[in-house]
């Protein structure tokens, strides 16, 4: 089935929350593989939402690479379920000069015995980070999807054109097509934004939004500023970092889904991403980063 959905201006702010926030919540067995995204997803708040998607990229540069060390919480138990990792190379796009941006998770031998998981993000901007192309594998368990997304622009207006496909089970594909007068991301290109933009102007409770292609929809986040605090990460280091919720509204009520905490620097690097869940709840922790443009100035010194 192909659904057409095109709209200007003056787009309608939904309470919804991104696919793959929605089915961490409701199951479980993909926490491992979806957690980090979520949180890598939410950073993109931590800038003004803009007409154009061209800006200068002041905070990553190709090389980097960055762990982390997933956990899920079972009755009072922490338990280590996956690793992630995230990956910045320098490459072209049809023969345009570009980034491309790798993430991969990675579910444990422990819990391969019980829910296989891999799922592996591939995401290219120009080298002026416009959103240029996104792929999200998704092999949990015996099912197996393949979203992707294309990006275009035309007299200030950009266009996304998504689809599902079915590998497991086989299914027809999903598609669409959305348009906006503002800059429409993916959960990876909003990050290669986000991460260049200096959110020393924010005010404690502000709220921000912006628009996200997820693979088969378009939906508007709501992230709300909460301010700084000091979050020990996996490699026994201690960073002041700036905290963002992630939320949802049901009944007129405001949810706490995600706190994400991203480094207090100009790498703007997630620290530790807190999800909390129906039905416990999980944690992702930095474990290590190499290949950083600049020196990690968040770090605490006691």
């Amino acid at each position: 089935m192909k659904t057409r959905k095109r709209k200007i201006a003056g787009i309608t702010v939904t309470t919804a929350i991104a696919t793959a926030v929605g089915d961490i919540v409701t199951k479980k067995q993909r926490i491992a593989g979806l957690l980090l995204l979520a949180g890598l997803m939410c950073l993109g708040g931590m800038m003004p939402v803009q007409a154009q998607c061209v800006a200068k990229n002041e905070a990553f540069q190709s090389g980097e690479h960055v762990m982390y060390d997933l956990y899920f919480n079972w009755k009072f138990i922490w338990k280590k379920v996956g690793l992630a990792s995230l990956t910045t190379n320098a490459t072209t796009y049809r023969s345009r000069p570009a980034y491309r941006f790798n993430l991969l998770s990675v579910g444990s031998k422990k819990t391969d015995f019980f829910f296989k998981m891999r799922d592996t993000l591939t995401c290219y901007v120009s080298d002026k980070l416009e959103p240029l192309y996104f792929r999200k594998a998704a092999e949990e368990g015996k099912r197996y999807t393949v979203d992707e997304a294309w990006f275009s622009y035309n007299d200030g207006v950009s266009t996304v054109k998504q689809r599902r496909t079915w590998h497991n089970p086989v299914r027809e594909p999903q598609e669409m097509e959305y348009s906006d007068s503002r800059c429409i991301f993916d959960m990876l290109s909003i990050l290669a934004q986000a991460r260049s933009y200096d959110p020393k102007d924010y005010k404690i409770g502000e709220k921000i939004l912006f628009p996200m292609a997820t693979g088969r929809r378009v939906e508007e986040q709501t992230l709300i500023y909460r301010g700084k605090e000091e979050i020990e990460a996996n490699n026994d280091t201690i960073y002041r970092c700036l905290v963002f919720s992630f939320v949802e509204y049901k009944k007129g009520k405001e949810k706490e889904v995600i706190t994400f905490f991203v480094s207090d620097d100009k790498n703007h690097l997630p620290i530790r991403l807190d999800m909390y869940l129906n039905f416990g709840s999980a944690k992702a922790f930095l474990k290590s980063v190499r290949g950083n443009r600049y020196p990690m100035t968040s770090v605490v010194t006691k």
